[in-house]
């Protein structure tokens, strides 16, 4: 049986990557050895390693899968391949829980520390490189401070945080909180009345609960609240922003000297645009004249 390796890639919003065109569906082969770097179709197994090549604010992305001939790179998870299958796109919301999974399914490294704490009250901390922290129990925290780190509080009125490059946050439960503030960092919160928040270059931060609030801070970020009346916010440059209905979202607009010059908000209204106010669930980003423009 050939093997496969299952990963996530990223493109420009025409869905190129290097001038090549890629088509959601299509299985492409290479004419030639994969070397990592060099040659072949690229991807990264670990989401948040996509994120150093392609930026949330300006990219999209989608599950691959990789098979022929490959080579692996030895700084991140990126693979090179002969043969690859473009998959579905992939949410935001989806691709930060596929950073989480990756990490604590890899967390056998000789620097990590891994920390797993069960039960109501719980709190869990890894602070080594490479790190995995997990707390389940209601009122839970979760604290992984290590590069490449990982963490999870999955109760009711949890809080989670990873404060390392390329860390990734969670926590599922209402009422939840989640920050990672480290560059290329991503940060999920998907129950009701939760906080997301990612601060470091090419983060991305989600919020799925109605009422939940995400903020990006970094440039070239993305911030999503996707459920009702909930609020999204980017500060950095060259970043978007999606709500749901009846919700708020803020981008600040920069000049042509990459000066911000202010904060603009607007509303999202009942869906589709038919009562004046922007889409609901649709990224947008301003113009050079400071409108939102929808990113089709």
């Amino acid at each position: 049986m050939p093997v496969v390796i299952h990963g996530f890639k990223g493109f420009d919003k025409d869905m190129k990557c290097r001038g090549f065109q890629f088509k959601e569906g299509e299985t492409y082969e290479h004419d030639g050895k994969a070397v990592a770097c060099s040659s072949g179709f690229h991807f990264c197994e670990n989401p948040l390693d996509v994120f150093e090549y392609y930026e949330p604010g300006q990219s999209i992305f989608h599950a691959v899968e990789g098979l022929g001939q490959t080579d692996k790179h030895d700084d991140d998870s990126k693979v090179a391949c002969t043969e690859i299958k473009i998959g579905l796109s992939v949410k935001l919301h989806d691709f930060i829980g596929a950073a989480i999974n990756f990490m604590f399914n890899r967390r056998t490294y000789k620097e990590k520390g891994s920390n797993h704490s069960e039960g109501h009250s719980s709190a869990s901390s890894a602070t080594g490189y490479r790190s995995a922290s997990s707390a389940t129990g209601d009122r839970s925290a979760s604290s992984a401070t290590g590069y490449r780190s990982a963490s999870s509080a999955t109760g009711d009125r949890s809080a989670s945080s990873a404060t390392g490059y390329s860390s990734a946050s969670s926590a599922t439960g209402d009422s939840s909180a989640s920050s990672a503030t480290g560059d290329s960092s991503a940060s999920s919160a998907t129950g009701d009345s939760s906080a997301s928040s990612a601060t470091g270059d090419r983060s991305a931060s989600s919020a799925t609960g109605d009422r939940s609030a995400s903020s990006a801070t970094g440039h070239s970020s993305a911030s999503s609240a996707t459920g009702d009346s909930s609020a999204a916010i980017c500060t950095g440059l060259y970043s978007k922003t999606m709500a749901g209905k009846y919700s708020c979202i803020a981008l600040a607009w920069w000049n042509e000297r990459k000066s911000r010059v202010e904060m603009r908000c607007a509303e999202t209204g009942c869906g589709d645009g038919s009562d004046g106010k922007l889409k609901a669930d649709a990224w947008y980003q301003l113009d050079d004249a400071g409108e939102f423009k929808e990113m089709l």
